[in-house]
């Protein structure tokens, strides 16, 4: 059976990358048809740490909440050496933060929660069990083969975001490839059930009794869900490791290991390879990459989903102004930029872990664990076993304006809150936002839209309550914020913020003519 359809945006990809994409496009009022191969969410934990930053852009567009009231929140973290405390995690949290650093989620769950906001959005129309086979693009638009459970269909849109993970089929269509590295270390994952009375923290075993020159690491999920990952060692089978019964074996040694004697039962398994890799480029023509079909990331420190979630929301606020009129592809090209530099600051940070992790060679082996022997008895070699976890990123790109006088253009919006408990990220409107100081003797004022239809959220804050931690701002001082949450230019006048404002996303030839609210 064949039939025909149309899009405006057409996602590859139904896990929680092209979902919150498709989430966001909603978010500005344009719909999508998220084309997923298989026939539901996914099974078993996979990425399972949501971070601060994450948990703050799901807040952006009102799909926060299942995560924080369903997720474990966590900010500690203990490393072993044998059965040795070697290092303490503590990541930082304030008063002002409304999310604690990280919460522990399991992918699926992750999924059903974003799923579900999609569904309530009226714009997203999700197709399981259908897969794109042929994909023909022009400088126009592009027309994908999809096939289904009826048969072949075909699905014309301007636009295809590629969000359909590490093996992407559109990413073979392209003829594209990945570049980077692959790691020879390889790591068992697996879930359990079981009753536990442990805090939520990340532990690290290094050279455990029960995975002798290796490690294992734990994370507590919620309903009683346990995730296990244990290195395997060069000479080990992975066919063979992967059998139930092996695994069983294995983790019934750690857990008699570290003193957990009850009943527990295996839920899930997987096997992990370490690997550093990227497109070149991540917007090709009319078709767009994100996630594990841009990048592939190491899972030390849990960046891998936490970027995907950053790249689908730099890119679906920038694709929903070009769809609107508002601006035009070019703008695109800083997504490009700035997804493309946090994947290189991600691998710089990821590669020391990994290396920490799963030393390359022999030399690296050596120091890894002369630096885990020395912490056992001097402090000061403790912070060197640090995992660096995810945090955000500056971006620096044509829709960031450059500052030597702003120390925040570039980076997220601290979490600050104000006098009445709230987060100043509560009062950021869907759009861009500015945000002043109330000042009686400036006439500073921000009108409401430039011509081509740009809303404009203004916050004025009473001086008496500036500066507050984070958030240095002088009266006559405007901070112009992005859709995303990132700070994009500072302006000394409302028409410098609106000018501003015009230039980060590429409109130069209407600066200075405005409409009055």
């Amino acid at each position: 059976m064949t039939g025909n359809a149309q899009a405006r945006v057409l996602i590859a990809g139904g896990g929680p990358v092209g979902l919150f994409a498709a989430l966001v496009l909603a978010h500005h009022g344009i719909a999508s048809v998220v084309v997923e191969a298989d026939a539901d969410v996914c099974d078993g934990s996979r990425a399972i740490c949501i971070s601060r930053r994450s948990l703050q852009i799901l807040d952006r567009v009102g799909a926060a909440a299942p995560f924080l009231a369903h997720g474990l929140h966590w900010r500690y973290g203990r490393s072993y050496l044998g059965s040795r405390q070697v290092f303490e995690l503590t990541m930082p949290q304030s008063d002002g933060d409304r999310f604690p650093p990280f919460i522990n989620l399991q992918q699926n769950r992750a999924e059903k929660f974003l799923r579900d906001a999609c569904a309530r959005s009226g714009l997203v129309d999700v197709q399981w069990s259908s897969k794109i086979v042929r994909l023909d693009t022009s400088e126009h638009g592009l027309t994908a083969h999809v096939e289904g459970a009826a048969g072949v269909r075909h699905l014309s849109a301007e636009w295809l975001i590629a969000a359909d993970g590490a093996r992407s089929t559109i990413r073979d269509a392209l003829g594209l490839r990945l570049e980077g590295n692959s790691y020879d270390s390889r790591y068992l994952i697996a879930d359990i059930e079981m009753q536990c009375d442990w805090p939520t923290e990340r532990k690290v075993w290094f050279d455990p009794a029960s995975n002798p020159g290796s490690t294992v690491i734990m994370h507590r999920q919620p309903e009683n869900v346990w995730r296990i990952d244990y290195q395997l060692r060069p000479e080990q089978d992975s066919e063979a490791e992967l059998q139930d019964e092996q695994i069983r074996q294995r983790i019934a040694t750690h857990l008699a290991f570290v003193g957990l004697n009850c009943d527990w039962r295996l839920l899930w398994k997987s096997l992990y390879q370490a690997r550093t890799l990227s497109l070149r480029h991540y917007v090709h023509g009319r078709v767009i990459f994100a996630g594990d079909a841009a990048h592939l990331v190491p899972i030390f420190g849990v960046r891998g989903l936490n970027s995907g979630l950053d790249d689908a929301m730099n890119l679906a606020w920038k694709l929903a102004y070009v769809l609107k009129g508002i601006t035009a592809a070019p703008l695109l090209a800083s997504y490009d930029k700035e997804r493309k530099d946090a994947y290189e600051d991600n691998i710089a940070s990821a590669i020391k872990s990994t290396w920490f992790m799963s030393p390359p060679s022999e030399g690296f082996v050596l120091a890894r664990d002369a630096v885990l022997e020395l912490a056992t008895r001097f402090p000061q070699f403790r912070p060197l076993i640090d995992p660096r976890q995810s945090s955000a990123h500056r971006y620096r790109s044509a829709a960031i304006l450059e500052n030597p006088d702003c120390a925040l253009i570039g980076w997220p919006l601290p979490e600050v809150r104000l006098a009445d408990g709230r987060s100043i990220h509560e009062w950021l409107g869907p759009e861009f936002s500015t945000l002043s100081i109330a000042d009686a003797s400036s006439e500073v004022s921000i009108r409401d839209r430039i011509e081509l239809g740009i809303g404009v959220r203004q916050i004025e804050l009473p001086g008496r309550l500036l500066p507050p931690s984070g958030l240095a701002l002088r009266p006559g001082q405007i901070v112009v914020i992005r859709p995303d949450s990132y700070v994009a230019a500072c302006a000394v006048s409302g028409d410098d913020a609106l000018r501003a404002i015009a230039m980060s996303i590429g409109v130069t030839e209407t600066l200075g003519v405005f409409a009055d609210a």
